[in-house]
C-alpha cells in the first residue's frame, strides 16, 4: 500500500501529525542509514499526496522534538548523523567515506605537472623538481563535502583523466611501486571559505570551513603525498580511539 493511502485525511493539522509519526519512526529505525538524508521535500510531497506546507509542517514538528535537523539549501538529516573520519588508521579520504557505506563520488577539478612549491621542497627533497597538482569535488549523495588538493609524484600527471577522477590518492601511489602509503602525519584546523571554495561547497563566502593536512611517506620515508582537504564541517566529524595505559 502506498504511504498517502495508510492517512486519515481530516485536516491539515492531522495529517502533518500523521506524516511526522511516520517519519519519526523511519528516522529512529534507522531506515535513512548510512547518510542519514532524508528525501528532499518534493519527494515526500509526490510520496504522501500532500502539499508542500504540509510536510514542511511535518518537518518542522521533527525538528522541534529534535528527531531531524534541516539545513538551508542542503536537506534534512536525522539529528546528529554525521559523516565520521577515523585519525587513527591509514586511509584515504575517499575510502573512509565507504567504509561507512556511503556511495561518494569524485570529480576531478586539475591534473597538473607543476613545479615543487618552495614551501614544499624539504618535504620532497631538494632534488625533486617537479610534482603532480591533482584536485578534486568530494561528494556524498551528490552533494559536495569536500575539496581536496594534492601533490603527489611527477608520474601521476600521466595518467588518465578518467581514472585519476576514480581512484583515491593512496591506490594511485600504490600502483606506482607496488607497496604505497607507510605513514601518514595528520592535522586538523579551521579556515573561512573565500569565494572559489564557497562555490565549490556550496557555502557562503566566509563561512567556517574545517581543513584536514595530511602528509603522508612512502616506505623509503620520502613524501609522496601532501594534501589539504577543505571540509564542509556541519555533517563530518574526526574520531581517533586511544588506549588506556595505567603506567606512571
Amino acid at each position: 500500500m502506498h504511504a498517502s493511502d495508510t492517512l486519515i485525511r481530516k485536516n491539515v493539522t492531522s495529517m502533518y501529525e500523521q506524516i511526522a509519526a511516520q517519519l519519526r519512526e523511519e528516522v529512529l529505525g534507522g531506515a535513512f542509514e548510512p547518510s542519514g538524508k532524508l528525501p528532499s521535500e518534493a519527494a515526500l510531497v509526490e510520496r504522501f499526496g500532500v502539499s508542500r506546507v504540509t510536510v514542511r509542517l511535518a518537518l518542522g514538528r521533527l525538528e522541534e522534538e529534535s528527531v531531524v535537523e534541516r539545513k538551508q539549501g542542503k536537506g534534512t538529516y536525522a539529528a546528529g548523523k554525521q559523516v565520521r573520519h577515523a585519525l587513527d588508521a591509514l586511509r584515504s579520504f575517499h575510502d573512509s567515506l565507504l567504509m561507512q557505506g556511503l556511495k561518494p563520488k569524485m570529480k576531478l577539478l586539475a591534473l597538473d605537472l607543476v613545479p615543487v612549491p618552495e614551501q614544499l621542497t624539504e618535504r620532497f627533497g631538494k632534488k625533486v623538481k617537479e610534482c603532480t597538482f591533482l584536485q578534486r569535488l568530494h561528494l556524498v549523495d551528490d552533494e559536495p563535502i569536500a575539496v581536496g588538493a594534492s601533490y603527489l609524484p611527477a608520474p601521476v600527471a600521466a595518467m588518465d583523466w578518467n581514472e585519476a577522477e576514480r581512484q583515491p590518492n593512496y591506490a594511485i601511489l600504490k600502483s606506482l611501486d607496488g607497496r604505497g602509503v607507510a605513514r601518514a602525519d595528520v592535522s586538523i584546523g579551521a579556515q573561512l571559505a573565500d569565494r572559489e571554495l564557497g562555490k565549490l561547497l556550496k557555502v557562503k563566502t566566509g563561512s567556517a570551513v574545517l581543513v584536514m593536512t595530511r602528509t603522508s611517506t612512502s616506505v623509503s620515508g620520502a613524501c609522496c603525498d601532501y594534501s589539504v582537504f577543505y571540509i564542509r564541517p556541519e555533517r563530518y566529524e574526526f574520531v581517533a580511539s586511544c588506549s588506556f595505559s595505567s603506567a606512571v
